[in-house]
């Protein structure tokens, strides 16, 4: 039985796939992002053009708030259960509040790219 977001019916990638791994939402190649978090200007493969699609900085909004109190919430539950000295909370927050920036990012930004692709969206007035 093959996964409900792996792949459309024509050949692209669902949209978990697509923000997982940073497939192209044409081909399914791993050619989205250039960087860390920021998208390659188009695929090397199929051509299609990334900088014409605008997810904005919405992501980042989201998971500064989401991520903040999920690590919030931890450092509050370990310094509560078991006291800590500093710097076990230095070397488990900082680090992994930088990995779940990045690759949040990383997704949250795919996702919308897939979404504006998949809806054919784009700015209000354009013509098609």
């Amino acid at each position: 039985m093959k996964p409900e977001n792996s792949e459309t019916e024509n050949g692209q990638p669902g949209i978990a796939a697509a923000a997982l791994f940073g497939l192209c939402p044409r081909c399914a190649e791993k050619t989205l992002f250039d960087g860390f978090a920021q998208f390659a200007p188009k695929c090397g493969k199929c051509g299609l053009n990334y900088s014409a699609f605008n997810v904005g900085d919405g992501p980042a909004g989201f998971l500064t708030l989401i991520i903040g109190a999920l690590i919030v919430g931890l450092a509050l539950w370990l310094e509560v259960s078991f006291a800590p000295p500093f710097w076990v909370h230095a070397l488990l927050w900082i680090p992994l509040t930088f990995a779940a920036v990045i690759f949040g990012l990383r997704a949250a930004k795919a996702a919308l790219l897939y979404a504006e692709f998949s809806r054919d969206a784009g700015e209000a007035g354009r013509k098609k």
